[in-house]
């Protein structure tokens, strides 16, 4: 499915760390209601995505290596998930027995890949500033 419950936590994730210098882990979870476990695999991706940084030692913790203006929900769930479709199908990798088949293309696939490329377009057209604005 396209937006996982990983998905909406890494939004949750990005929403503690807006609003702060740096936090822990354990600080990030008791502002969203994360389970740690969750939050790590959660800021691992982020970090890996540079959407956000990570701090060792006693001081450590995460914060935002970027701004909330420059990232998009599209961005977030991107980095959770880099093969972001909204079905199965639109997977290049995916083999459809209808698509082809007497040597006709799906039209249900190309209308579910212009949707796809729409929904994108959504993720894309604001910033997380501007919806933390809107809050």
């Amino acid at each position: 499915m396209l937006i996982t419950r990983e998905c909406d936590y890494a939004v949750r994730v990005i929403r503690a760390l807006s609003g702060a210098e740096r936090l822990s882990v354990g600080e990030i979870c008791e502002r969203e209601e994360i389970t740690a476990p969750f939050a790590y695999k959660i800021l691992k991706k982020l970090q890996k995505a540079k959407l956000v940084r990570g701090f060792r030692g006693v001081h450590g913790g995460y914060s935002m290596n970027r701004t909330p203006g420059e990232i998009t929900l599209y961005d977030i769930y991107t980095a959770i998930d880099p093969e972001l479709m909204i079905i199965e199908c639109m997977d290049p990798k995916y083999q459809c027995v209808r698509d082809n088949r007497d040597k006709t293309p799906c039209l249900v696939h190309r209308e579910l890949a212009e949707i796809q490329k729409e929904l994108w377009k959504l993720f894309k057209r604001k910033t997380l500033q501007e919806l933390f604005d809107s809050m």
